[in-house]
């Protein structure tokens, strides 16, 4: 298994750190940024080999990925993505499809963690489960929020910003386990899904797989102070996070 870190997007809500940067290389914590704390959390579970899917602004990540490789010890494998500036994220990570089948923790560029979710994940393998999300269902949510319907004994139902928070069961969290299984079940999902519009979420090719009878699993996380990076407000709740990590 190794780590994958979907770090393609403009992140325009952001400027002017990103008018030179991809969202996930803004600072969090002095010279720390949202990929240094992915690229942290995953050698502290184990992993050394990382992908990291590159679009906007990519040469930054190319030019400190030798440095960041040396910092952490894992060893890092850039894709790029050609329509990050064009199209969502579905694409995005069907760019990774490859790598996919490694098996992967998957990260957001912009979710700033701790490693327990790592943890959490990586602990609720060995029952058959092929996806499992990290749900935070202790959040008080919103209409941004990416809300996820489980029910007991099925997995996911609905994942989508488009629903009603208070029928929602929780919120991903922009982090996933993908065991190597479902590698090519879930690159058919993102193709048809970014196939149907292109400005469409990996987490509705999420949808496609449940609509196709596919069980995607998720793992609650608990009580855990975890944000992700849209907006200025977004990066001051990060700073004050990752520095207690």
């Amino acid at each position: 298994m190794i780590g994958l870190v979907l770090a393609a997007g403009a992140g325009r809500r952001l400027r002017p750190y990103t008018d030179t940067l991809p969202k996930a290389l803004v600072p969090v914590d002095g010279d720390t940024t949202v990929l240094d704390i992915a690229l942290k959390n995953f050698a502290e579970v184990g992993l050394t080999e990382v992908a990291v899917v590159v679009g906007y602004r990519k040469e930054a990540v190319y030019a400190r990925k030798e440095a960041l490789e040396a910092k952490y010890g894992v060893a890092i494998t850039l894709i790029d993505n050609d329509k990050a500036e064009e199209w969502n994220n579905a694409y995005s990570l069907w760019c990774a499809r490859e790598v996919l089948g490694r098996g992967v923790i998957l990260a957001n560029g912009d979710t700033v963690h701790p490693v327990s979710v790592e943890k959490t994940l990586l602990a609720a393998r060995g029952q058959g489960q092929k996806i499992i999300l990290a749900l935070d269902t202790v959040k008080n949510l919103a209409d941004e929020e990416m809300k996820v319907i489980t029910a007991e004994g099925k997995g996911v139902q609905r994942i989508t910003k488009l629903m009603d928070p208070a029928t929602a069961t929780g919120e991903y969290i922009g982090v996933t386990l993908i065991e190597a299984e479902a590698a090519e079940e879930l690159a058919d999902a993102l193709k048809t899904t970014f196939e149907r519009d292109p400005d469409l979420y990996y987490e509705d090719g999420y949808q496609e797989l449940v609509n196709r009878g596919f069980t995607v699993d998720v793992a609650p996380i608990g009580e855990v102070s975890w944000v992700e990076i849209d907006n200025h407000d977004d990066l001051a709740k990060g700073r004050e996070i990752a520095c207690q990590y």
